[in-house]
């Protein structure tokens, strides 16, 4: 039975890897794992580009969000999967952030995956409440220094991108502050406004409300241009820290060894629909720029950001929860 069951598995991959050869790809549901849950960014992002590529494909591009382990789980699941270009993972930075933070993972983020195309890229800022009197980075760094110990900041977690940034302006400005984990974005804002702590790095979107009401005070955007949503609030780079160039940015992957001809009809198909007027104007409403590209974008990308937050967790001394 074993050998009768090993020989259906190759039989099945092998007409998949003939019809792809054949350009007929993809003649079957296509499974897009999301390791996060539903509502998330990469997650409406995922729906959103999967039910125009149902469309395209004309066949059913099915969301599976298998959160857990910060990320880990839905990513072990697509490492392990058939390379047949009918399981994706669809993914922030986390699978990046978590090579340089867990001891062990049961993947390979270079390795296990081949990259399909970058898809969005999610802003950043720093703020703070307005009781701390400071304007521009400058005066927060200042302020740090000749106060230490006024200041503490939040982040929605341990280990998240938003935790990390932080912890890179510490090293960069050379300051110290306590970091205050907490359950999610949400509760991060929540004691933000009510001036429970000082400081934080948030997603521009989660933190627009607060600022446009007077609640928070954005200091600095720290993507390389400033945002058309807040066009007066300089960047990192403007204020003397170059360096602090940090984006959450979202890509899809396929599993090692998916075949060439899938990858290419997959980056095509992304491709297109990321450079689609409505599609764009849908991405920046949700606070993501449309990226798209080719695969090497994403590879190089991955490559950069692995050496970047392994130096900083070395640093910092950043340990997983």
């Amino acid at each position: 039975m074993p050998h009768l069951l090993r020989f259906i598995v190759f039989c099945i991959v092998a007409a998949s890897g003939t019809a792809i050869a054949q350009g007929t790809y993809p003649i079957a549901n296509v499974r897009i794992i999301v390791p996060f849950t539903p509502g998330t960014g990469i997650d409406i992002l995922a729906r959103t580009l999967g039910q125009k590529m149902g469309d395209d494909f004309k066949q059913a591009v099915i969301v599976d969000n298998r959160p857990g382990a910060s990320g880990n789980i839905g990513t072990e699941a697509v490492a392990k999967a058939a390379p047949d270009g009918y399981t994706l993972l669809m993914t922030a930075n986390t699978i990046v952030l978590n090579r340089s933070l867990f001891k062990s993972i049961p993947y390979d983020p270079i390795k296990d995956f081949v990259p399909i195309a970058p898809l969005a890229i999610g802003r950043l800022a720093l703020v703070t409440h307005p009781s701390i009197g400071v304007k521009t980075v400058a005066d927060f760094v200042a302020l740090a220094k000749r106060e230490p110990g006024k200041l503490n900041y939040g982040s929605p977690g341990n280990g998240g991108v938003q935790h990390l940034a932080m912890e890179l302006i510490k090293l960069e400005a050379g300051i110290d502050l306590p970091h205050v984990p907490y359950k999610g974005m949400g509760g991060m804002l929540n004691d933000l406004v009510g001036g429970h702590i000082q400081a934080g790095v948030s997603a521009l979107q989660s933190a627009s409300p607060h600022v446009q009401s007077g609640r928070l005070r954005m200091l600095a955007v720290m993507s390389p241009e400033r945002s058309s949503a807040f066009p007066t609030v300089p960047t990192m780079r403007e204020q003397g820290l170059p360096e602090l160039e940090v984006e959450t940015w979202y890509g899809v992957f396929a599993p090692a060894g998916t075949p060439p001809a899938a990858l290419a009809k997959l980056n095509a198909d992304f491709d297109a629909l990321l450079q689609d007027a409505q599609m764009r104007e849908f991405l920046a409403r949700q606070g993501m720029n449309a990226s798209g590209g080719r695969p090497e974008r994403l590879a190089e990308l991955v490559q950069r950001e692995l050496a970047r937050w392994t130096r900083v967790v070395k640093l910092a001394g950043i340990k997983a929860d």
